[in-house]
């Protein structure tokens, strides 16, 4: 630790840190079992109650009141309040043992001490602010507050009364990642901020409202090379995003659709390096994946080339292959422009790369439908092939609800529908509504295959349609009651069709 006036003095830092950690220096005779004697007695765990946490909170006070009055007197004179300077982080560091006491921290709280403590994020010395960054990270820690959800609520609550938020990321951005006690606090930093979302979901959002944060993160990503830094800040940023339409639409109005495709760009023709890297990849990808969400922010990924880069990296195949898709499938998904550049870019031969042959001219549509002729309808056959596997699957699982509804009278016809979709109806009702599709179609060649499909597997057209019927009778209305008739006219035509 330092003070001010010697923040650029790395030898009186030392000097200072040894006074702080190690006291007078022991003779090379001292007796090695007394010294771990001697450790072992100052690591001790201290029994907490309020009496104990008063006392705590008292002299912390004190040193705080003795600084202040140092700093005030002597401003110009750093020598001068050095001393109550290492009694105030000795004090900040016997405040960590608080942690091991969360059903006190409503009794923290009453005390009064979370201003003081929270104000000290600005204090001039920055280690003096970093000792406050780890407090927090203690105090806040998921494991400390495991089973203690009112004390932390009543914690975090006091913490965004006193505007820990604006103070933690105002700090971030004097910490030099160079600095390894100053790198440590950026972390620290980010950690404490995760677990007050995890505590109270709403700092998710106040936190984007009331600081500057999600700018600080974008500029992390921003950087090339690759740290824990980097790391830890796409996951804090996905994990604001992840619940947040609010967060979603203000970080696309920060340009942030592009400056996450410039991220993920870094590794559209090369692999992360390490498991950490690997990580960080696949948070920059759930961050891409929540941006698409809001219609305004497709509209920006599409403009900014984004589905071009998801196909450069589908034709690399490295890493990231797969979460590309993913990406497309966001961007994509209720937004037909997505859908044409997709078309008009060559996506499709990207998509059936593994089955090779040409794009033929003509519609989207047409493009489209003509992979499904290609080589003697195969993608049929494979379409079909999953279709029969599915329904196999979900036939079974009907069967033992079948079975367990004797014993379990309790099971309603919505759970018993549930359980289906997760023994693989969904995706049925999916490869169900493409065979809609292409019979819809008025193909022959198409109608012909399916039919012969389904006929060596002892199945009828009627299976289909009572499968798009089930599909039809299912769908809700989370979407708004325009888009459950628009999709139930579709489906409805499917089956009418067949």
């Amino acid at each position: 630790m330092e003070v001010a006036a010697n923040a650029r003095n790395p030898a009186a830092k030392r000097k200072f840190d040894d006074a702080v950690s190690n006291g007078v220096a022991a003779p090379a005779d001292v007796d090695l079992s007394l010294l771990e004697a001697i450790e072992k007695s100052q690591n001790a765990v201290e029994a907490l109650d309020l009496r104990a946490l008063k006392k705590h909170v008292l002299s912390f006070e004190r040193r705080l009141k003795d600084n202040i009055e140092a700093r005030l007197k002597y401003p110009n004179q750093p020598d001068r309040f050095a001393d109550s300077e290492v009694e105030l982080h000795e004090e900040l560091q016997k405040l960590k043992v608080l942690a091991g006491a969360p059903e006190l921290y409503p009794d923290l709280v009453n005390l009064n001490v979370v201003p003081s403590i929270v104000d000290l994020l600005n204090h001039d010395n920055t280690d003096i602010a970093i000792d406050v960054v780890q407090l927090l990270q203690d105090l806040t820690d998921e494991d400390v507050l495991d089973d203690n959800d009112d004390s932390a609520r009543v914690l975090v609550d006091a913490l965004v009364d006193n505007s820990a938020l604006e103070l933690l990321v105002q700090n971030l951005h004097r910490l030099n990642d160079s600095d390894p006690d100053e790198n440590a606090a950026v972390y620290g930093s980010l950690a404490t901020v995760e677990n007050m979302i995890e505590v109270k979901p709403a700092v998710a959002e106040l936190v984007c409202e009331k600081t500057k944060l999600l700018k600080w993160l974008l500029g992390k990503i921003k950087v090339r090379e690759f740290d824990s830094n980097k790391q830890y800040a796409s996951e804090i940023l996905a994990i604001l995003l992840q619940s947040s339409t609010v967060n979603q639409k203000k970080l696309g109005q920060m340009n942030g659709v592009d400056v996450v495709l410039q991220a993920v760009a870094m590794y559209k023709s090369k692999d992360p390096k390490s498991s950490d890297e690997e990580e960080m990849l696949e948070n920059l990808f759930d961050c891409l994946c929540c941006l698409l969400m809001p219609l305004e922010n497709k509209e920006r990924f599409v403009k900014a080339e984004g589905v071009e880069l998801m196909i450069i990296i589908m034709k690399q195949k490295k890493l990231a292959y797969g979460s590309a898709i993913r990406a497309l499938d966001f961007a994509m998904t209720k937004y037909p422009p997505a859908c044409e550049r997709f078309v008009d870019v060559l996506g499709l031969k990207t998509a059936f790369a593994a089955f090779m042959g040409g794009i033929l001219r003509g519609s989207r549509r047409e493009r489209l439908l003509s992979k499904f002729v290609e080589n003697e309808c195969e993608k049929i056959d494979r379409l079909m092939e999953l279709y029969i596997r599915y329904s196999d699957r979900v036939k079974a699982e009907t069967e033992r609800l079948n079975q367990v509804e004797l014993d379990d009278l309790e099971m309603d016809e919505d759970e018993k529908y549930n359980r289906k979709l997760e023994s693989g109806l969904y995706t049925l009702q999916l490869i169900a509504v493409i065979l809609g599709h292409l019979w819809c179609s008025e193909h022959p060649q198409m109608r012909g295959r399916i039919e012969l499909l389904l006929k060596q597997n002892k199945l009828s057209k009627k299976h289909i349609k009572d499968i798009l019927q089930e599909y039809h009778d299912n769908i809700g209305d989370l979407d708004g009651p325009e888009e459950k008739e628009r999709a139930q006219t579709k489906i409805q035509k499917f089956i009418t069709a067949l």
